[in-house]
């Protein structure tokens, strides 16, 4: 190091990568705060105001410095950097600076002999046990799915239904004992009696949500696209892969469908949204779903012109969505890989994007924030373009005699077969009343119907030409 750079740093002072000592003492807690940050450089030899106090420098205090990095749990790997600090000409003995380079570590939480330290600002300190457990979380280190759940009894609450249904979807023959099956699975530790850890209660308990309250899904459907108007809304429990399961038939009860007809005994269905997509998003929700965080369920929002799915998370160190295979959940992500939901591979996202552009579907609009990660889908352009040339067709065989308040109420709903009464009155003009008459007379023709309940429920278009 020059001078003059050196110079520069004792007149700024200490700071989030900068400590001065003027010995030895607690070194290595400045090590470990060091790593267990961003890392930083010691100036050993220096005074807290910046001044130069001076040490001497030989091969025995390098040894020993290194030392007690290697002391470490886990060994930390430092550079030493030596400047000689000479004044009156006087050399011996030699007196300087130390430079002690300590590097972010790669394997995080580092402590020593004394415990757990964390760079904060210009100083280091000392982490309680709350505060090295939410640490270690959030480096990755405890895994929720590997926590063997003490409240989960064997036999008692366990569904045995639900493990041959597992079975049969990963095409696995119950050829050996239940408890080796849980074993070869990874959701069991067993001592003196069998526990099972968090991701087999997720997957295997009569009611996970006993258990882990929040293992839930909730799912909901808007009238209008800011999300103010309810339709309808559900909180879906079970199994994970029944919630998967479950959230999904809950998209496509109100996904609408497009029907083509390709001269082929069976017409082709056109849906509105990529399913298969959407249905990967919601796999990749729950598998990799925060489960330390017991305040926020994955929610599916369902909007008229568009599907959001949304995850409460901690952001990976260093992610970067393109480039990033992230698995929050190993033990969940391996049991779903099992019966095909999802891969091992983290190849999730490059499958929705397979799945849309197949689908001739905009690609899914991914955004995410430190605690927040959202995906959102719009619907595809084939079912745009058949939902077009259907009220096209509309237009044109419109049955002759219809006012045109009745052909409009028609082509409305046929664009929207959940458009409520206000909404259609707001579009031509004229009051519910009036579209409560003409809607009347719809039906009276036989060219309308109501499917299901004034808050669920939807138009339907009869004797379409």
């Amino acid at each position: 190091m020059k001078k003059e750079e050196l110079e520069f740093i004792l007149q700024s002072g200490e700071g989030l990568k900068i400590e001065f000592k003027e010995s030895l003492k607690n070194i290595d807690k400045e090590i470990v705060a060091f790593a267990n940050s961003e890392g930083g450089r010691i100036f050993l030899g220096v005074k807290d105001d910046g001044t130069i106090k001076g040490i001497e420098i030989n091969n025995k205090m390098k040894s020993q410095i290194q030392d007690l990095a290697k002391n470490c749990d886990p060994e930390i790997k430092i550079n030493l950097e030596g400047y000689e600090n000479t004044p009156f000409g006087v050399r011996e003995p030699l007196r300087g600076v130390l430079i002690i380079n300590v590097e972010e570590g790669k394997n995080k939480p580092y402590k020593c002999g004394e415990g757990f330290y964390l760079r904060q600002g210009p100083n280091s300190q000392k982490l309680k046990r709350d505060e090295i457990i939410s640490f270690s979380i959030g480096e990755g280190k405890i895994k929720f799915d590997e926590q063997i759940n003490n409240d989960f009894v064997y036999p008692n609450d366990f569904d045995k239904t639900k493990l041959n249904n597992y079975l049969n979807l990963a095409r696995i023959s119950k050829i050996i004992s239940n408890e080796k099956i849980f074993t070869e699975l990874n959701v069991i530790k067993k001592n003196k009696i069998l526990k099972f850890n968090n991701a087999g209660v997720l997957f295997f308990a009569k009611e996970p949500q006993k258990f882990i309250s929040w293992s839930v899904f909730t799912v909901v459907l808007f009238k209008d696209k800011g999300g103010a108007d309810v339709i309808d809304r559900k909180e879906i429990t079970g199994g994970l892969f029944e919630i998967v399961d479950k959230v999904m038939d809950f998209v496509k009860l109100y996904t609408k469908v497009a029907y083509k007809f390709t001269g082929k005994p069976q017409r082709e269905n056109i849906h509105e949204y990529p399913l298969e997509a959407i249905r990967e998003a919601v796999i990749n929700s729950v598998m990799h779903k925060d489960y330390f965080e017991h305040g926020h369920n994955n929610i599916l929002k369902f909007f008229p012109d568009r599907i959001q799915i949304e995850n409460i998370w901690i952001k990976p160190r260093g992610f970067i969505l393109s480039e990033t295979v992230y698995r929050r959940n190993k033990l969940i992500a391996d049991l779903f890989s099992k019966i095909h939901f999802g891969e091992k591979i983290g190849s999730g996202m490059e499958r929705m994007r397979l799945y849309c552009k197949k689908e001739n579907a905009p690609l899914p609009k991914i955004r995410f924030t430190d605690t927040h990660f959202y995906i959102v889908f719009k619907p595809s352009k084939n079912y745009l373009e058949m939902a077009e040339k259907k009220v096209e067709g509309l237009v044109e065989g419109l049955v002759e005699g219809l006012v045109e308040t009745q052909k409009k109420i028609l082509i409305f709903i046929s664009e929207n077969p959940r458009i409520s009464k206000r909404e259609l009155a707001n579009k031509i003009g004229i009051s519910t009343t009036a579209i409560d008459k003409n809607i009347s007379k719809l039906k009276q023709k036989g060219l309308l119907k109501r499917v299901g309940g004034a808050k669920g429920g939807h138009w339907e278009v009869l004797n379409e030409k």
